[in-house]
């Protein structure tokens, strides 16, 4: 049985249930490993550890081994279908002097997109003093400053600043006098008659309650889908959820846990729609962005 947790439909307008927009407390991320205990995990102490087990003991460490490997077996059931990129092993590409483009998804030639997928999601490094001018106009661009500065056109983007060019709008010129790195979104979504350009600006938005220990804006929305940016505090989870349309994730700030698969600063994930997620969790607090169902569907 699901259920769905609900927000009447609005344009971004995050002004009500609002807590100050005050630096965004993200903890450290701990290490996985106490630096001195980690040589002890190597060889050739694993070794010595193992071979000096008594019979039961033994016993006690594959019963232990059975009981990870059907988690890991569980674990890649889960993560089946879905698309993880680590940005830090990714190749990148030269757009033009000083801007670089990291890849992180592009759907599949020659079959029609699920619900909410994109055409290509990717990350721009802009060096300072760098300029590229978009590609012709006829998709959806979302664009997303994680760091940095950004001139977009006329529009000067800042840290978590959000602009939306529908499809046909002008190609704008991107330049960067002291560098940035941006998030850019690309989908066939169509423009209705109404739509222009705009832009939500992190010092004006707020960060409206949502569900206990999380806040969140809407960034856009159109027929059951929604960009957003939510801040998660630590310790902070989320139910057992599934996807009416494809989610992504990109890691905006501190790390989270999609199921077992731990996400970190500027990693991506696509989860298509009928997938879900079972964990949703952060120890160090997150600020990340969303672009999936704008009414959560929570499976109880």
């Amino acid at each position: 049985m699901s259920q769905r947790v609900t927000t009447p439909p609005h344009q971004p307008d995050n002004t009500a249930m609002t807590t100050p927009n005050a630096p965004l407390p993200v903890l450290d991320a701990p290490r996985p490993i106490e630096a001195d205990l980690e040589p002890l995990l190597g060889e050739p102490f694993a070794s010595a550890l193992s071979s000096s087990l008594t019979p039961s003991q033994s016993a006690n460490v594959d019963m232990v081994r059975g009981k990870l490997l059907q988690r890991l077996s569980a674990s890649h059931v889960a993560a089946r279908g879905k698309i993880t990129a680590r940005h830090a092993r990714l190749p990148k590409q030269t757009l033009a002097p000083g801007v670089q483009q990291t890849l992180l998804y592009a759907a599949p030639a020659g079959r029609t997109t699920r619900p909410g997928e994109p055409l290509r999601a990717s990350l721009l490094a802009f060096d300072a003093g760098s300029t590229w001018t978009a590609p012709p106009p006829g998709l959806h661009r979302e664009w997303l400053v994680l760091r940095g500065a950004l001139d977009l056109g006329s529009e000067q983007l800042t840290q978590r600043d959000y602009h939306v060019d529908p499809a046909g709008s002008t190609s704008p010129r991107l330049a960067s006098s002291a560098g940035a790195l941006v998030f850019l979104r690309e989908s066939d979504q169509d423009a209705a008659a109404s739509d222009a350009p705009f832009t939500v600006r992190d010092a004006d938005a707020g960060w409206p309650d949502y569900a206990p220990g999380i806040q969140r804006r809407v960034l856009w929305q159109r027929q059951g889908q929604a960009a957003l940016l939510y801040y998660t505090q630590p310790g902070a989870d989320v139910p057992h959820h599934t996807h009416g349309h494809d989610e992504e994730c990109l890691m905006v700030q501190g790390e989270l846990f999609l199921d077992d698969i731990l996400l970190q600063e500027g990693d991506y994930q696509l989860a298509p729609a009928g997938t879900g997620h079972r964990i949703t969790a952060t120890d160090t607090g997150v600020v990340l962005y969303a672009h999936g169902d704008l009414d959560l569907q929570l499976v109880g």
